[in-house]
């Protein structure tokens, strides 16, 4: 499974960063990383220098292999938390979707 990390003008993308958000989106997409072809975490910070709750927004995209690519967005006040949300849900959604195909 490959990984890659895209940032916006307002976030700084660094080594740091990339360590964190594999680390989390690994944690939580581990037991699915053989039907994964690729992780893409994109985070923007809306409101860039004004702050406010919910500026920091998390999309991920995941792509299966033999499936169409998945993608979730969580906002949340700060990067680490829209991370965990972001992963949260794409873990709900690809289990659901793989669940879905081995009943069939």
């Amino acid at each position: 499974m490959q990984f890659q990390l895209n940032t916006d003008a307002n976030i700084k993308g660094d080594d740091r960063l990339a360590e964190v958000a594999e680390n989390t989106v690994v944690a939580a997409l581990g037991h699915l990383k053989d039907r994964l072809s690729r992780v893409e975490v994109h985070l923007a910070d809306v409101n860039a220098a004004k702050g406010g709750d919910d500026d920091i927004l998390c999309t991920i995209e995941a792509r299966p292999e033999g499936m169409q690519p998945q993608a979730v967005t969580h906002a949340d006040a700060n990067v680490e938390a829209a991370l965990r949300g972001a992963s949260r849900k794409i873990r709900n959604l690809l289990d659901s979707e793989f669940g879905k195909l081995g009943r069939r």
